[in-house]
């Protein structure tokens, strides 16, 4: 008499290969990009703080014919618990700079100019990302960290 065979039910090995084949090539692809969209996002904190500096700024010349290197005069203080960059304003300080980062020699404020800068380390490596504004609203990132 001939008996049949069970209907085996799941997968074989090579198919399970093969899924785990496709899900490697999909991670190797999106990894990086998911760190270096992480990482501009990050670069968000100091674009967003140097605008409000600018906007501290501009707020304290309206009233004070001039602009001011301290962070407390013009009002301006950083929110959240993690901040990635350190700030300067002239000789004001403000967060922690960095490890490997050198503290920029910046012009001293004037009564017709200032420039800020942030500074900060946003994927540990040895290049630090650098942003300044000026009294003029010109953002500029000097050093990208996200590109090198």
């Amino acid at each position: 008499m001939l008996t049949q065979l069970n209907d085996q039910k799941g997968f074989s090995l090579t198919e399970l290969m093969i899924v785990v084949a496709i899900i490697g090539i999909l991670a190797t692809i999106a990894i990086p990009n998911f760190l270096r969209y992480q990482a501009k996002a990050k670069q968000t904190e100091a674009k967003s703080n140097l605008v409000a500096i600018h906007t501290a700024e501009i707020a304290y010349f309206a009233e004070n014919n001039g602009y001011v290197d301290d962070f407390n005069a013009i009002g301006f203080a950083m929110s959240g618990s993690s901040q990635r960059y350190f700030y300067k304003i002239g000789n004001a300080n403000l967060g922690t700079l960095p490890p490997g980062c050198t503290d920029p020699n910046l012009d001293s404020v004037s009564a017709l100019g200032f420039t800020a800068v942030a500074i900060g380390n946003i994927d540990g490596d040895a290049t630090c990302d650098v942003w300044t504004i000026n009294e003029g609203k010109i953002l500029t990132n000097v050093t990208n960290d996200v590109s090198s």
